[in-house]
């Protein structure tokens, strides 16, 4: 990967994400940790002309973006993720890099947010990586073992719009500000929730919660 953009970004950010991460009991290998401090600064640098995001400080994006998306690093197993309405590669990306075994798919619809994953696969290196630029209802692709999106819609259209492209005994995973009880009382009713974990995002104060979801097999 590219080493300088790692090195572009100042000594007290990257010490906010290694405590961080420290604090979510990640121990990043040298060459995660520097594709992280990598993916950042470009998303840094790129947001500036493009606004691929609202969060435009460094420290926030390593709270709202970094730190967010490796939370949910334990409830994910694969091997084969697709990251719903992935915007600039969140969590997908972080994900990928933290666990390189995955096979991860990005899947977006707006074009400059596409390119940017694009750009972040390639500088990053990252070979585990596949952005797809569709809208979810036309994307066709073999069944995916979990699925996972970041506040991309409600549980029930994220769940119907997704259907299809997961794999009969897979997982659904909503990241989500609120625990959800209103959107969970409008799930089908072959679908159930598995777990509701609260997020303990180090250096965000605003709730946040994974729903787990499957298909009921009874």
């Amino acid at each position: 990967m590219n080493q300088a953009l790692a090195n572009a970004i100042p000594d007290t950010v990257a010490a906010r994400l290694d405590t961080g991460l420290a604090a979510l009991n990640i121990a990043p290998e040298v060459d995660q940790r520097a594709r992280l401090l990598g993916l950042l600064a470009l998303l840094h640098k790129w947001n500036r002309a493009y606004n691929l995001t609202a969060v435009r400080s460094l420290d926030d994006m390593v709270t709202k973006h970094l730190l967010d998306s490796a939370s949910v690093l334990e409830h994910v197993r694969g091997p084969r993720l697709l990251d719903v309405g992935a915007g600039p590669g969140l969590p997908g990306l972080v994900l990928a890099i933290l666990k390189p075994e995955l096979d991860v798919t990005l899947l977006d619809s707006n074009g400059k947010k596409v390119r940017f994953q694009r750009q972040a696969v390639f500088e990053l290196g990252l070979t585990n990586v596949t952005p797809s630029q569709a809208r979810v209802e036309s994307f066709e692709a073999t069944p995916f073992d979990q699925v996972i999106s970041r506040a991309f819609a409600s549980l029930e259209d994220f769940i119907g719009l997704t259907g299809t492209l997961l794999a009969t005994d897979g997982q659904w995973l909503a990241m989500k500000g609120k625990a959800g009880d209103e959107e969970l009382a409008a799930l089908p009713d072959d679908v159930a929730l598995i777990e509701r974990r609260a997020l303990a995002v180090p250096g965000e104060e605003g709730a946040r919660h994974l729903l787990t979801l499957a298909r009921r097999t009874d």
